[in-house]
């Protein structure tokens, strides 16, 4: 026979879940970042390339990929993206149930 399990749903921020610090700002950049990581692996770029078109060292785009993002703030990977000839938008609304606010990242493609 097996035993019943107990299955604990998730909050949707893995960085939530597992009790980390600023676990909204974690999660947008992992977004930011993914989007990113996504359009330089599309394009077939090196890292000295993806380093001289983004204007960063190439030890930073190694972090990037790495998704090792605390040298990395939400604004500098949204310009990441616009130099990869993408727009970003910023939608502020109303929240629609009383939870508090939060930021989500919409990747189009």
């Amino acid at each position: 026979m097996s035993e019943a399990m107990d299955i604990e749903h998730g909050t949707g921020n893995v960085f939530a879940d597992l009790g980390l610090p600023d676990s909204n700002d974690r999660q947008t950049k992992t977004r930011l970042a993914l989007a990113v990581n996504d359009l330089v692996a599309n394009r077939k770029l090196r890292q000295i390339d993806t380093a001289r078109l983004l204007g960063i060292p190439q030890p930073k785009v190694s972090a990037l990929v790495n998704y090792r993002l605390d040298g990395f703030s939400v604004e500098r990977l949204m310009s990441f993206l616009t130099r990869l000839d993408q727009d970003v938008e910023i939608v502020i609304r109303p929240r629609r149930d009383d939870q508090g606010g939060q930021v989500t990242v919409h990747s189009l493609r």
